[in-house]
């Protein structure tokens, strides 16, 4: 008996065979034999799939900021410099306020 070759089948390959099944509606049957797999991994990725379908709607990983987080991020830089500008020109005109009441004698 010769022996069998162990084919591997790429992510894209057996998501590939899992929506055929789940949205053209194509059997199991015919899908396993077309590409002469055997309907117990295929029922085996398919229940992976749905035990793993979960992290698809947690959104991004926590690790890395998202492009909209990021740009918020910037907004809130730009802002707070912005603020600080005005906080050092605030800063500048009320000491000058004081030192001209202080030359004309007022208390």
């Amino acid at each position: 008996m010769p022996k069998r070759i162990r084919r591997n089948h790429t992510s894209e390959q057996k998501a590939a065979l899992l929506k055929r099944h789940h949205v053209e509606k194509v059997p199991v049957s015919s899908l396993c034999d077309e590409t002469k797999l055997q309907p117990s991994l295929f029922y085996t990725w398919q229940r992976q799939l749905f035990e793993n379908a979960a992290v698809v709607f947690d959104g991004p990983p926590k690790d890395k900021p998202s492009a909209r987080e990021r740009e918020l991020e910037a907004r809130v830089a730009q802002l707070e410099a912005k603020l600080s500008k005005k906080d050092a020109v605030i800063a500048e005109i009320s000491e000058e306020y004081v030192k001209l009441k202080k030359e004309l004698g007022e208390p």
